[in-house]
């Protein structure tokens, strides 16, 4: 059955401090990851009136994230798929591997970056 659905690479820009310069201020690199068969499904116009009314944020897909996947998906980070940029709303939120029957465990709701 899961080998009908299959998802898509995405990249993760992660933010990596790589040291200080002279004002002792951080100096920060931007480090992508690629991250494959990442489900990809917009929300219903309900799910964004929520989201919008809840949060404050302009949710316009939900990603589902493969099981056994370690990349940081906090709030705040970017992630790239559809040629365009988007920010990871409020925190990911998981269910129990072994209870789950596909090959994605993880949910986590983007919105456009600008």
């Amino acid at each position: 059955m899961s080998a009908m659905l299959a998802g898509i690479p995405v990249v993760l820009l992660r933010q990596t401090q790589t040291g200080v310069d002279p004002f002792n201020r951080p100096i920060v690199t931007t480090v992508s990851e690629t991250v494959d068969n990442v489900l990809v499904a917009p929300l219903s116009d309900e799910e964004r009136v929520t989201e919008l009314n809840l949060t404050g944020r302009r949710a316009v897909y939900q990603l589902g994230i493969p099981k056994g996947d370690a990349h940081n998906w906090e709030a705040g980070t970017l992630v790239q798929f559809f040629g365009q940029t988007f920010r990871i709303i409020g925190q990911p939120t998981q269910g129990i591997e072994a209870m789950i029957p596909l090959a994605w465990n993880k949910k986590v709701k983007v919105e456009y970056a600008e």
